[in-house]
């Protein structure tokens, strides 16, 4: 068998995976009481709000494209296609592993991609502590009782303990991916750059779908709480099974609502099972 042929298997296989595993996702979700309880409430504003978080989606992808584009060059389409199909990888492959393997496929070079996907997904990782981090400052200095009450919380003794073994498996992680690539520290420092404004197109949805559903919340505060919710989302271990419940929970423990939840699961349903939706669309254009 030739490695063309192997490849075009394994792009099927992961697709058909992709949409299986999403149909039973649907079929088994047993909450949709609540989902509809919440959109008949909806006013156009709210319903505007929605629309526009969902319009953001080819935003975040676009930038996400960026992000790959940058650190290895082709053209906007080709950029596209993988990471789009990637998204699919991910949701069927343990901790999203299966993501730049996903990318190597398409291109059918695999050391420097993975090379590669170790950089980029530290650069966002680097990207979401940075700002998580400085979020919990300035909670610290704006609200001191909001603070201590994150801080009682059971959840900090796991976060920290997890923090620390990210550390670790980031330096090491760096360290490879350094060894491969051999990037200049200018280009590393404008891929945080665009890893940060990634994470603002999040936060940007993630305040869109918490208007909607009619979360309330105080400005300052609120955006410091959008910056929290990514770091801990990202630093608590999941699959991608169970991510959607993840997200609820952390938005729910921020945002101090029901609705809050809802909201986290419907952000990882845009995100993440759309451009699965969109990826058919995009394989058949020319590279």
């Amino acid at each position: 068998m030739n490695t063309k042929r192997l490849y075009h298997i394994i792009e099927w296989t992961v697709t058909l995976s992709a949409c299986g595993y999403l149909a039973w996702r649907l079929a088994t979700y047993d909450d949709y009481a609540s989902l509809w309880a919440s959109l008949e409430g909806m006013n156009w504003t709210q319903w505007a709000a929605i629309g526009l978080c969902i319009a953001l989606m080819p935003v975040n992808m676009g930038l996400e494209a960026w992000r790959w584009k940058t650190l290895v060059p082709m053209g906007w389409t080709d950029a596209h296609r993988q990471v789009y199909y990637s998204k699919m990888a991910g949701l069927i492959t343990p901790w999203r592993l299966g993501e730049y393997p996903a990318r190597a496929v398409l291109r059918g070079e695999w050391k420097q991609t993975i090379s590669m996907g170790i950089v980029a997904s530290a650069t966002m990782t680097a990207a979401i502590v940075i700002a998580g981090v400085a979020a919990i400052g300035g909670l610290c200095l704006c609200e001191e009782t909001r603070i201590a009450q994150l801080l009682d919380s059971r959840y900090w003794i796991m976060i920290v303990a997890v923090l620390a073994a990210l550390a670790l498996m980031g330096a090491a992680g760096w360290r490879i991916g350094s060894h491969f690539s051999d990037m200049p520290a200018g280009l590393i420092g404008i891929h945080i750059g665009q890893s940060f404004m990634r994470l603002c197109c999040w936060c940007i949805q993630l305040a869109l779908v918490l208007y909607a559903l009619g979360v309330f919340f105080h400005l300052t505060s609120f955006i410091c709480d959008l910056f929290v919710y990514y770091l801990l989302v990202t630093i608590t271990p999941n699959v991608p099974i169970a991510e959607a419940g993840v997200r609820g929970v952390w938005a729910m423990e921020l945002f101090g609502s029901v609705n809050a939840a809802l909201a986290g699961v419907l952000l990882w349903v845009i995100n993440s099972l759309l451009p699965c939706v969109v990826w058919p669309f995009l394989r058949g254009l020319k590279h």
